[in-house]
């Protein structure tokens, strides 16, 4: 009896730990209209089948648990990772960050756009913030950013 004192101590020790640092997006909400009929692709929301979520850089995937840990819903995803001819066709950059599996374009039913465009102004893991006038969108991506930089790199009406 007392050989299996320690293995499930250490079990135990474990167990809350590893629960300790879930993230709050793990609790996020996905319920309402918004989210009826969206596919979920590998644990995010998509708005279509043509969108990859699979192929996102940890430090992307955890960025965009902030988000949905900051606003208790979780995030519909409009673009993720592109091939070369898909960011061609989306009218991408030649050195698009989707095409490296770093960046991702998103919004989040009932918040606010300028909700996310100021969260993502204040939280050092966005490298670059595109905010599309006229778009229900965000545009989010993990460069590094430039020396001297506390803010991220802004593009299309940020």
């Amino acid at each position: 009896m007392r050989h299996l004192f320690r293995p499930i101590a250490a079990a135990v020790v474990c167990a809350l730990i590893l629960g300790a640092c879930m993230p709050m997006a793990m609790f996020a909400s996905s319920s309402g209209a918004s989210y009826a009929g969206k596919r979920n692709d590998w644990g995010t929301f998509v708005s279509s089948g043509e969108v990859n979520a699979f192929c996102l850089t940890p430090k992307l995937r955890f960025l965009i648990w902030e988000f949905e840990g900051q606003f208790g819903r979780k995030v519909i995803m409009n673009s993720g990772y592109r091939d070369g001819q898909h960011n061609a066709a989306a009218g991408g950059q030649d050195n698009s960050y989707h095409k490296k599996c770093m960046a991702a374009d998103f919004y989040i039913p009932g918040v606010d756009k300028q909700q996310l465009i100021a969260f993502a102004m204040r939280t050092d893991s966005v490298g670059g913030l595109g905010c599309y006038p006229g778009r229900q969108f965000i545009h989010v991506d993990v460069r590094d950013r430039p020396r001297g930089y506390n803010r991220p790199v802004t593009f299309s009406g940020c």
